[in-house]
């Protein structure tokens, strides 16, 4: 199922969120990338700034994508990386 902000997404390219980073809030612009894994390839939101854990979570849980930055790979909950095989 891809719902509404997700669709926008992967359609865009990108994803302009309010994010609360260093305690201001920012609009940062998370790209859509596809990365070759193992199982296949995948749609992740990628930042290439450093932003907290809870931060990415919440982006994650917004978009129902998984999100990547230098802090780290968050999937939203309940997710892996093999659900979003389809999604390209």
């Amino acid at each position: 199922m891809v719902d509404g902000k997700q669709r926008e997404a992967l359609l865009k390219g990108e994803a302009v969120v309010r994010v609360k980073r260093s305690g201001m809030y920012q609009l940062l612009t998370f790209k859509v990338v596809r990365k070759a894994t193992p199982v296949g390839v995948v749609p992740y939101l990628s930042l290439d700034r450093m932003l907290d854990l809870s931060e990415l979570v919440r982006v994650a849980e917004e978009y129902r994508l998984p999100v990547e930055s230098p802090a780290g790979r968050v999937f939203p909950r309940g997710k892996k990386e093999t659900d979003f095989l389809g999604l390209i």
